[in-house]
């Protein structure tokens, strides 16, 4: 380790210094892209929601034709339980997975959109200290300011470890209710066609 840290020293010494128009177009860039790319996962987060909900109508709708199929139907009895019981099975477990996929999609691009705002958040704040720093100095006519290198290279953010509570307790409610769901479908037939 020691000999690592011996090895980077003199490459921290020797820095290149950089001129005033070049930083500041270099923090607009890293702006500009942290907000593009901001943007594009929050409509990929809206697009996979929008996803979701649909595959939720489409899920209900199912359940409510089964239900009023066993309703109405003065064929099944309570030994023909077992066939909706296993459809219902069967398509809540294909429902687990595609919403288990597709949450995870979700938090995917939330936890990168939440990246970019926070590398966003650190590009802007440099840049407004690199501003009024460059017009307190008030810098003569034709003398152009130096910046040393390091003093506007952006580092990507991550969220730290609290952040992953949100996505777990997202998974806990989803789950919950869709366990919560498949009781009352399975207790539900067997009320219908047993009593």
């Amino acid at each position: 380790m020691a000999d690592y840290e011996d090895a980077a020293t003199p490459l921290h010494h020797h820095q290149s210094s950089i001129s005033r128009e070049t930083i500041l177009q270099a923090l607009n860039t890293i702006i500009q892209l942290h907000f593009e790319k901001t943007l594009e996962k929050k409509k990929a987060v809206d697009l996979q929601k929008k996803e979701l909900f649909k595959m939720f109508h489409l899920f209900f709708l199912f359940l409510s034709i089964v239900f009023m199929a066993q309703s109405l139907s003065t064929r099944l009895q309570c030994r023909h339980c077992w066939v909706p019981i296993g459809m219902l099975s069967l398509a809540h477990l294909m429902f687990y997975i595609s919403v288990a996929q597709t949450l995870r999609c979700i938090n995917g691009f939330k936890y990168q959109r939440r990246c970019h705002k926070l590398t966003l958040g650190v590009a802007t704040e440099r840049l407004r200290q690199l501003k009024i720093r460059f017009s307190g100095g008030g810098g003569g006519g034709g003398v152009e300011e130096i910046v040393e290198g390091d003093e506007f290279e952006i580092h990507y953010q991550e969220p730290p470890e609290s952040y992953f509570g949100k996505f777990k307790r997202n998974w806990a409610l989803y789950f919950g209710f869709l366990i919560f769901i498949y009781g009352f479908m399975v207790s539900s037939s067997v009320v219908i066609l047993c009593f």
